[in-house]
C-alpha cells in the first residue's frame, strides 16, 4: 500500500512508518457513527456497488451536485417518492465519468483505499474502466465473506456505536443482543441522540414528543413528564449497552433555567407558539439538563455543534435530511459552554467530548478549554474536517494547550460501513506523521511517541467513551 499521508522528509517518514506499524493491527473502536444497525442485525448481502458506495454517501453526491448532477440521477430517494435512477450500473458509470471532480479530495482517498483494501480491486476508476471495477466489486459482494458480520470481523472492529433517538424502540439492538452481538459490553451498541425531541424548530418535534411519551409510558404533556420520559429512555439505552449521548445542536450554547422557566418554554413549543429564540434557549437549557442526567447515570456527553442544517433548501425539500445540504458555520465555545462548565466542569464524574466544524476554534478556544477543565475533552476532526490535512492541522493547533491526553482519539462518524477501516487507517497514519515530526525534532523520545500512538489509536477512546465499562478513575480523565 502507498503512504499518502507520509509526504514528509525521508528520516521522518521512516519514524512515521515505524510508529504506524506498531498500531496498524490494533482493534478498531468506533464510538460514534451512523451505520444502520439493521445492516448487522439482518446480516443480508450488500446491494449492488452503487447502492453501497454512492447512493448513501453525501460526500460523493454533494460534489456531483455542485457540478449540476442532481441526486435523483444518483439514486438518492426523493421525499415525495418520485422516480430516481434505479440502475446501479448507470449510477456507477456516471460517477466514473466524473471521477476527475474528486482529484485531491478525501472522498477519492477513502473510496480508492476501500476498493483496494476491502475489495482487492487495483484497477483505477475511469470512464473506460467503470464496468470492470463495478463487476469486480459486485462479484465480491456476492461472496459470503463480504456480508456485514464477516466484514466486521475482518475489519477488526471491537466496538461499533450506532446512533438512535429516544423514540427508537431499539429492536435492531435487541436482535443483535439475542445473537450475542449487542447488550452491555457488546460489539454493537447504540448512542442516545435526543435532538428530535429537543429541537422545537424541527417540523416533526411535536410528533416526536408524543412518540416519546408513548414509548416511555410518561405524560409528555408536561415538562416534568417530559424529563421523566427522557430519563426512562436513557435507562433503556443503558440496559442495551449505551455508554454515550450525542447532541447535534446548531450552537454550543448552554443555559441554566429554573424549572418554571423551562416549563413555560416547553408549553410554548407544545402549543406551536415558540419563537426561534425560544427554541435556541430551550436547546441550551437542555444541554445543561442532560449534563445533570449524565452525572446521575454516567453516560458520556458528546456535543456536535456548528452545522447549519439544510442550508440548501431546495435539496432538503426534494430529498430530505442528510444528503449533503448542511454547511459549517462559525461557532463560539468560550461563552457558550461557560454555564455548563461553571456548574459541572470541575466534576470528575462528568465527561463531555466537544467537536467542531470551525477549525479556527481549535487553538483559540477548544484546546485551552480542554486544558483547563477536567470534564472536557476534544473530539476528533469530523465531517468536513475528517481529512489528512485537517487532522494534521488539528494536532498542530491543539497539542500546545491540550496535549494528547485531553483529546478523545479518532471517531469516524460515518454512515459508510465499508469505509470504517480506511478512515481509521488514515487517522493512524496522520497521527504517526505528526508524532514522527516531534521525534525528528528531538521533542519526544521514540518510545514515548510509540506509547502515545497506541493511546491515540485505541486506549484513549476505549477509556473516555467507557467502552471498557463504566469505570471512573477519580479524575474524569
Amino acid at each position: 500500500m502507498s503512504d499518502p499521508t507520509f509526504a514528509i522528509d525521508t528520516r521522518q517518514a521512516g519514524i512515521a512508518r515505524e510508529l504506524y506499524e506498531a498500531v496498524r493491527e490494533m482493534p478498531l473502536l468506533s464510538p460514534h457513527g451512523h451505520v444502520d444497525p439493521r445492516l448487522l442485525a439482518d446480516d443480508e448481502p450488500f446491494p449492488d456497488p452503487a447502492r453501497l458506495l454512492i447512493v448513501p454517501d453525501h460526500y460523493v453526491t454533494r460534489m456531483l451536485l455542485s457540478q449540476g448532477i442532481p441526486p435523483s440521477r444518483l439514486g438518492v430517494p426523493r421525499r415525495d417518492g418520485g422516480p430516481v435512477e434505479s440502475d446501479g450500473r448507470t449510477i456507477w458509470r456516471l460517477l466514473a465519468q466524473n471521477w476527475h471532480l474528486f482529484r485531491g479530495t478525501p472522498s477519492r482517498l477513502w473510496m480508492e483505499q476501500t476498493f483496494r483494501t476491502v475489495f482487492g480491486v487495483e484497477t483505477r476508476l475511469r470512464a473506460e474502466t467503470a464496468d470492470e471495477v463495478y463487476d469486480a466489486i459486485a462479484a465480491r459482494l456476492a461472496e459470503p465473506g463480504f456480508r456485514p458480520r464477516a466484514l466486521f470481523e475482518r475489519f477488526g472492529i471491537e466496538v461499533l456505536a450506532t446512533t438512535e433517538s429516544p423514540t427508537d424502540d431499539l429492536a435492531q439492538h435487541a436482535k443483535l443482543a439475542a445473537d450475542g452481538w449487542g447488550g452491555p459490553g457488546g460489539r454493537v451498541i447504540s448512542t442516545f441522540r435526543p435532538d428530535n425531541v429537543v429541537d422545537m424548530e424541527r417540523p416533526d418535534w411535536r410528533d416526536a414528543i408524543d412518540a416519546l411519551g408513548e414509548i416511555a409510558g410518561e405524560d409528555t404533556g408536561t415538562y416534568a413528564g417530559y424529563l421523566d420520559a427522557l430519563r426512562s429512555r436513557r435507562e433503556a439505552f443503558i440496559a442495551a449497552g449505551t455508554t454515550c449521548t450525542d447532541h447535534g445542536h446548531p450552537t454550543a450554547r448552554t443555559l441554566s433555567l429554573s424549572p418554571a422557566e423551562a416549563a413555560t418554554l416547553y408549553d410554548r413549543g407544545l402549543h406551536g407558539t415558540a419563537t426561534a429564540e425560544d427554541a435556541e434557549t430551550f436547546r441550551a437549557h437542555m444541554l445543561l439538563e442532560f449534563a445533570r442526567m449524565s452525572l446521575d447515570d454516567g453516560l458520556v456527553m458528546q456535543i456536535h455543534p456548528g452545522a447549519n442544517r439544510n442550508h440548501n433548501r431546495r435539496l432538503y425539500a426534494e430529498h430530505g435530511l442528510d444528503v449533503g445540504g448542511d454547511i459549517p458555520q462559525a461557532t463560539d465555545y468560550v461563552h457558550a459552554l461557560r454555564p455548563l462548565l461553571d456548574a459541572y466542569g470541575m466534576d470528575p464524574k462528568l465527561r463531555v467530548v466537544v467537536y467542531t466544524l470551525d477549525e479556527y476554534t481549535f487553538s483559540r478556544e477548544l484546546a485551552p478549554l480542554a486544558g483547563g477543565y477536567p470534564a472536557l475533552f476534544l473530539g476528533a476532526p469530523w465531517w468536513f474536517l475528517d481529512t489528512p490535512d485537517a487532522m494534521r492541522r488539528f494536532r498542530e493547533a491543539v497539542t500546545d494547550a491540550a496535549g494528547f491526553y485531553n483529546t478523545a482519539g479518532f471517531v469516524d462518524d460515518t454512515r459508510a460501513f465499508c469505509s470504517i477501516p480506511v478512515r481509521h487507517d488514515v487517522a493512524r497514519r496522520s497521527d504517526a506523521a505528526y508524532l514522527a515530526s516531534l521525534v525528528a525534532q528531538d521533542r519526544l523520545p521514540l518510545d514515548e511517541a510509540a506509547e502515545t500512538m497506541a493511546d491515540l489509536a485505541y486506549h484513549l477512546p476505549k477509556r473516555i467513551f467507557k467502552l471498557d465499562g463504566p469505570k471512573l478513575d477519580g479524575t474524569g480523565k
